[in-house]
């Protein structure tokens, strides 16, 4: 499956259940390289408008670039009170946008699906001099027992799991795509809490777990029920993230 259309049918439940980014982010960003109100962000492969809104917020113009009509649509509803947001569809080898306009370019949960190649010299093109590239990703901390469970179901159930984990982005290949440049890694904490429902919602918003119409979900769903009723505290578990930050010059 072209992977700019994976997640059509799990735009619902990618709004519900899939996390946010931490507030840190921001104080951050304007510690490491001076962000101000009035930079221009590039929010690329920017989904439901997760990544997005953090900047918003903070009074930043953000072009929200994103290939999929139903996960762009959304989040042109879910930020509609922004007039600082723009929707832009596009792609990170083809964003759309004007030469050396953007001051930050900021990538969350997406990279690992871009030809980096093509990625790279699309940024050049549209990064001022000085500008930066921001990489966020959310891994669950698999430290933890519930995580461990957790991952032992995804690994019996999921369709491709393996295939297009962002785990396959080494440190290496994150190097070569700054390079020259040099950056910094954070991280950061962030959590969710979960009834049943909503740990559902999460695992099958991920694209490479069968979805509700798949001949597998009744076993998935038992296996979830069974994860749960294991691990709940009053009803609800708790699903624990580090939230890893980079953070380097771009151009």
């Amino acid at each position: 499956m072209d992977y700019k259309q994976r997640f059509s049918d799990r735009v619902e439940n990618y709004i519900k259940y899939r996390p946010g980014y931490p507030d840190e982010i921001i104080p951050t960003l304007q510690l490491e390289i001076g962000l101000m109100a009035d930079d221009i962000i590039a929010d690329i492969g920017s989904g439901t408008g997760l990544s997005a809104k953090l900047f918003l917020e903070n009074g930043n113009t953000v072009y929200g670039v994103e290939p999929n009509e139903p996960m762009r649509k959304a989040a042109e509803g879910l930020l509609s009170e922004f007039d600082n947001f723009y929707s832009i569809h596009g792609s990170s080898e083809s964003t759309n946008l004007k030469d050396n306009s953007i001051d930050l370019i900021v990538c969350a949960q997406a990279f690992h699906w871009f030809d980096r190649q093509k990625t790279k010299q699309e940024f050049h093109r549209i990064a001022n001099y000085g500008a930066h590239f921001c990489l966020i990703w959310n891994d669950r901390k698999e430290t933890e027992p519930f995580q461990i469970d957790y991952e032992k179901l995804i690994q019996e159930f999921a369709i491709d799991y393996n295939e297009i984990s962002h785990r396959n982005i080494t440190q290496n290949i994150i190097e070569d795509f700054y390079a020259p440049n040099k950056f910094k890694k954070f991280i950061l904490n962030y959590e969710q809490y979960f009834d049943l429902d909503g740990l559902i919602g999460r695992i099958i918003s991920s694209s490479y777990m069968p979805n509700e119409d798949h001949l597998n979900f009744p076993q998935l769903k038992n296996a979830i029920v069974h994860l749960f009723d294991k691990y709940k505290q009053n009803e609800i578990v708790t699903f624990a993230y580090e939230t890893r930050v980079y953070l380097g010059k771009i151009k």
